[in-house]
């Protein structure tokens, strides 16, 4: 894989102003660390580089900081910071009893918007600090009359609203353990993930708004909860106002409306910091969903380090990120609360026919200062010929974050001109396997285009060769080599944890290996190249696809790609390179010429594909990654069901046009023979 840029590395393209810098919370922990905690070296508040530093160097120092900075509320006293650290197995904080619910609504003004809902319609409607605090005092309620108890799961098939945030903190309050996937997901895919948990009780809504049209889920709910043996209790939710079928689901039912007005007292249970919070998912593209259970205390550091320090979320501020329940960034849009800002939730399309601006026209009204999208939603945006700061009022929003895959270098310059000038633009890089990010931006680190600033603070990010050597300035596995408060507690029903530590653990004992291509920068950025099991190898060169997926997707004529690289029976390599394309464009021999020269020019002879081919679209997981290794699997003739899983995937009809496109190669191939 070549070097992304040559050295000298060029001036970045954003730096900080200085006064805002020194204004901002994470030079404000700087100061209390240095101050309060001794931090060695961090002599400068706005020098991130010292601050994270320190932050690995000294870890128990450092997650110490961050309890005492947020002044965390214990029930009972933690006796260490990090009693032992290992990979897996760290133990953090022993003896502390706490919760993450309490932590989300103590900081929140009661007559102040602690949840803004908004759509795709552009309405909305707010709910304050103590009309949420009511709420999930209700449900909470209601969840224990149902027989719900500390260690049960409940678990919601709901939209991105209110319902699913109330439904989570009211859970979290008793001590049960939460899990949520959006209602696109067909009931089978959505039971492959629940029926795991044996969950106690189900919070589903009758539907969603997606697009300009509603999509009744009531039938969908009604399998869901079937395929759930274990139920105590059904809340059905009337969200988008159909009546429910009289008598179903069978068992205990309550409606939310009944759930969430009773008036009671919001009784928080103590629970240990390693006390099960949620369970998330892997995609599940290849077999059953992997069920990743992450504890109370070490989310809420994570979180309120993330959110706090390097977004600088806090109270007045709004954050604003289009996201699906399904997804790891719902669960820190939820997080936005334990800042006492507010968050808002949205349903729908992030760029509906009707209104393809509608989530800038949203970030204006309600003047939010965090906006958070995908690399594609801004790809999408430049190609559509969108001018989002010269109809609305931006003025408010102080960072765009943006995560999911790797942001294309073109996109900034778009945001400076089309969004705004002073906006930072924070490319992030993380993992739904620790909730959180690896690496990203902060408000005193510098942005160069196409590179995220730095490693976040407490994180001892590495790229290792193939020896396991930390390199600098050449591509290596994204590893980090010291425990962080976030990681799995274990995955769910894994009794002696081999899946766990199979799949982090085992290129690299002690050290988590986590599955990603990437440079670190003598100047400290992280370039992101891809998944690391999706590297293309060519002649014993290993190429990074997102290397590629950048100089493709900034051609106006393109919509989408996706190169593969894969190995042949009779020793050959075939690297073809799949576009989706923009309407009315046809794939001719000038527009693969183009193609051909940008990625020469962009990148090198060696990236040039063997073949490029149009298709209608690509196949993407839930949370909108890039099917990679499927796809390949598919091309090089194996079966459908055998390569992955119809239900996590975003387009199922896909599945089978890639695995025809892989039947006639094979065909071709057989025939040439």
């Amino acid at each position: 894989m070549t070097t992304p840029h040559p050295t000298p590395y060029p001036a970045p393209f954003f730096t900080p102003d200085p006064k805002a810098a020194a204004r901002s919370r994470i030079a404000d922990f700087a100061r209390w660390a240095a101050r309060h905690q001794g931090a060695e070296g961090v002599d400068e508040p706005t020098d991130y580089e010292a601050l994270h530093r320190w932050s690995v160097t000294d870890l128990e120092g450092f997650w110490e900081a961050v309890w005492q900075y947020f002044d965390i509320d214990t029930t009972t006293p933690y006796e260490h910071v990090l009693a032992e650290e290992t990979m897996p197995g760290a133990c953090w904080f022993p003896g502390a009893t706490l919760n993450y619910a309490h932590h989300a609504v103590r900081n929140l003004h009661p007559d102040a918007p602690a949840i803004t809902a908004l759509d795709e319609t552009g309405a909305g409607y707010e709910i304050t600090g103590r009309q949420l605090r009511a709420q999930v005092a209700s449900v909470a309620a209601t969840l224990r009359d149902l027989g719900v108890g500390q260690g049960d799961r409940v678990v919601g098939y709901l939209p991105n609203t209110p319902h699913a945030i109330i439904a989570f903190l009211a859970t979290a309050s008793i001590g049960a353990v939460w899990s949520v996937c959006g209602q696109d997901y067909a009931p089978k895919a959505a039971a492959d993930r629940f029926a795991q948990l044996e969950p106690a009780a189900l919070i589903t809504a009758d539907g969603y708004l997606f697009n300009g049209t509603t999509h009744d889920r009531r039938t969908a709910s009604l399998e869901l909860a079937a395929a759930l043996p274990t139920l105590k209790g059904t809340v059905l939710v009337d969200h988008v106002g159909l009546t429910w079928p009289e008598g179903e689901p069978s068992g205990l039912v309550v409606a939310w409306e009944e759930a969430a007005t009773r008036v009671e007292h919001l009784a928080i249970a103590p629970v240990p910091f390693d006390h099960p919070l949620w369970v998330v998912f892997s995609s599940g593209t290849t077999g059953l969903p992997k069920g990743i259970v992450h504890g109370h205390g070490g989310v809420l550091l994570e979180h309120l380090k993330t959110l706090g320090l390097q977004c600088d979320l806090g109270v007045g501020d709004r954050l604003l990120w289009y996201t699906t329940t399904h997804w790891m960034m719902w669960n820190l849009v939820v997080s936005t609360l334990l800042t006492g800002a507010t968050t808002c939730t949205y349903e729908g399309s992030p760029a509906p026919q009707a209104r393809p601006d509608i989530l800038w026209e949203q970030a204006a009204r309600h003047r939010v200062t965090v906006f958070g999208a995908s690399p594609q939603y801004l790809l999408a945006m430049a190609k559509l010929g969108i001018e989002p700061s010269s109809v609305h009022d931006l003025s408010a929003v102080r960072v765009i974050g943006c995560t999911g895959s790797a942001l294309p270098a073109s996109t900034y310059p778009w945001v400076r001109d089309h969004v705004g000038e002073g906006i930072q633009l924070a490319s992030t890089s993380g993992g739904t396997d620790v909730v959180s990010g690896f690496a990203g931006s902060a408000p005193t680190t510098p942005v160069w285009a196409g590179e995220l600033s730095a490693p976040n603070l407490g994180v001892a990010l590495a790229a290792y060769d193939s020896e396991g050597t930390p390199v600098r300035d050449q591509v290596g596995e994204l590893v980090v080599t010291r425990p962080m408060p976030s990681m799995p507690l274990y995955f769910w029903n894994d009794p002696d944890g081999s899946r766990y530590r199979d799949a982090y653990f085992g290129a690299y004992p002690g050290v988590w290996r986590h599955g990603d291509w990437i440079t670190h920068t003598s100047h400290g950025s992280v370039i992101v190249h891809g998944r690391s099991d999706a590297t293309l190898n060519r002649n014993g060169v290993r190429l990074g696809s997102a290397d590629i997926h950048d100089i493709v997707e900034r051609l106006p004529e393109i919509t989408e790609a996706l190169v593969i690289g894969a190995e042949e029976p009779d020793g050959g390599y075939w690297m073809p390179l799949f576009v989706v394309l923009a309407e009315g464009t046809v794939l001719d021999d000038g527009l693969r010429d183009r193609i051909r020269d940008a990625i020469r020019a962009g990148a090198s002879p060696r990236h040039v594909p063997d073949e490029i081919l149009a298709v209608p679209a690509l196949p993407h997981t839930k949370t909108g990654k890039k099917l990679e290794v499927p796809v390949k699997r598919l091309l090089q003739g194996a079966a459908a069901e055998q390569v992955l899983n119809p239900g996590a995937v975003d387009n199922p009809e896909l599945i089978a046009y890639f695995a025809r496109l892989g039947a006639e190669r094979k065909k071709r191939s057989t025939d040439h023979t």
